[in-house]
């Protein structure tokens, strides 16, 4: 395939895969919703083309070493959601959210350029790994405290998941093409760009208030980690086994590891929250 189809293809399957994230939240809720909606996606056509674009170990590592640095900041990102609404003054509506986007996207821009300045290629590896266990305990903290994770009232607009879809799609595409232009290190950040998180917590907050995407935060923190887990592994399963069965394995893997253990300890925090609040008689 020529370059110029791994970029559509991979921007494709990216935008179709993305749509069911805002889907996910609204129709299980924030807690299971946030943990589907954050499972490995839109890095499986990013990493199979960075493969296929560039297959030797110098190219492909460091751009995958930079994708937990990258969700460490998605995680930030998303936790800024919680933490900056209550901050910002009862303005109007458009005005309050444009204001809260402007300010969380400026953090991670902030925190994307200086991750690209500063981080080598050779301690990309020992980086996301680090990257990935900051993530972890982060995540894990955030989760101590209990949030409603609603499940959506409202339906979010075939345009606003259309819009969302395009969003992931561009992220997806521009890293690929990223890793072609051999610019490692701004692939690995390019395709972990909040586009997803961005437009989630958007649609969400029009259609269903600040309650449902308040309360999604804490598991997309947590479960987003099975991305970082998805790109470090990568580096090993897609050269060892090929790019179809060792992304199979990867995503497996990293479904296993950490999404699946981080939806037992939510609901295990969620429900010793209710024998808390309801104690038996």
């Amino acid at each position: 395939m020529n370059p110029q189809g791994q970029i559509i293809l991979a921007a494709a399957l990216a935008g179709f895969v993305a749509i069911a994230v805002t889907v996910a939240i609204e129709k299980f809720g924030g807690l299971i919703g946030g943990i589907l909606g954050t499972i490995p996606t839109t890095i499986v056509p990013a990493a199979a083309f960075m493969w296929l674009a560039e297959p030797t170990d110098s190219a492909f590592q460091p751009a995958m070493g930079m994708v937990p640095v990258g969700m460490l900041l998605n995680a930030i990102f998303l936790w800024l959601w919680r933490v900056i609404p209550p901050k910002v003054p009862n303005w109007t509506f458009g005005k309050r959210l444009a204001t809260i986007t402007s300010i969380n996207l400026g953090v991670w821009f902030a925190g994307a350029a200086f991750s690209v300045t500063v981080f080598s290629e050779q301690a990309s590896m020992t980086i996301g790994l680090a990257a990935l266990l900051l993530g972890l305990i982060f995540g894990l903290w955030i989760s101590l405290e209990h949030r409603p994770a609603p499940r959506g009232q409202n339906r979010v607009s075939s345009l606003t998941l259309a819009m969302r879809g395009v969003a992931a799609a561009t992220a997806i595409g521009a890293a690929v093409w990223l890793s072609q232009l051999g610019s490692p290190l701004l692939a690995g950040m390019a395709s972990v760009f909040p586009a997803i998180f961005l437009t989630s917590m958007v649609a969400l907050w029009i259609a269903q208030g600040e309650d449902v995407p308040s309360g999604a935060v804490g598991p997309m923190m947590l479960g987003a980690m099975s991305v970082s887990f998805y790109a470090l592994l990568a580096t090993h399963t897609l050269p060892e086994y090929g790019v179809i069965l060792g992304s199979a394995i990867t995503w497996v893997a990293s479904i296993g590891s950490i999404s699946v253990p981080a939806a037992f300890w939510l609901r295990f925090r969620a429900n010793r929250r209710i024998e808390a609040e309801n104690p038996a008689p």
